[in-house]
């Protein structure tokens, strides 16, 4: 295992599209950012917004893809290849279907059924690189017969909206650990159930 060196929250970057639950992972991003008073800028050459905070002693890229979803893997490749980032550096943060909003979890490696993963997956030449599985429910669940792609794209509930702000902000407090590659640790305080 290894700290994270380049954080990617996933998202689609139109206006319209702000709110919705598939972009979890921009929200994450933004709120890291402005837990670290960093700013993201837009960089041409990397398709995204790029920002640079320090977690402990780890010097950590932020990058949000504004390439589309489904097209994150060119933004990702082209700025791990200029930093020479490893994909065992990376940590990309996205709507997870199959976890309950309020829920979070780091995941190394492995298969996945979402657009934007399967693109970088491509991009970078397998799947080795770090997850963060932020929690927006099922269809199946919340909203039975609604097509899964129509869901990833409406605003979730006041209440939903709040429970995946929750563990947005659970993810980030366990950070530090993370950058010290304290994976496991920072992986059993993220993967306990909060209180309540």
């Amino acid at each position: 295992m290894a700290p994270p060196r380049l954080i990617v929250g996933l998202g689609n970057p139109t206006p319209e599209h702000q709110h919705d639950r598939h972009n979890a992972g921009f929200h994450f991003l933004e709120a890291h950012a402005r837990r670290h008073a960093a700013s993201l800028r837009r960089e041409a050459k990397f398709l995204g917004n790029t920002g640079r905070i320090r977690i402990g002693n780890a010097d950590v890229h932020l990058l949000q893809p504004l390439t589309w979803m489904n097209r994150s893997g060119q933004s990702v490749a082209a700025l791990a290849r200029f930093y020479r980032i490893a994909p065992a550096e990376i940590l990309v943060a996205y709507d997870e279907l199959d976890l309950p909003p309020g829920t979070a979890r780091f995941k190394l490696g492995g298969s996945s059924t979402h657009n934007g993963l399967r693109d970088i997956t491509s991009a970078m030449g397998g799947p080795g690189y770090w997850r963060l599985r932020i929690g927006i429910g099922h269809p199946r669940d919340l909203s039975p017969g609604k097509p899964v792609a129509d869901f990833v794209l409406d605003r979730p509930s006041r209440q939903h909206a709040r429970l995946i702000d929750e563990a947005i902000e659970r993810a980030i407090e366990v950070l530090p650990l993370v950058a010290d590659d304290d994976w496991p640790e920072a992986m059993k305080r993220l993967h306990t159930e909060p209180a309540g």
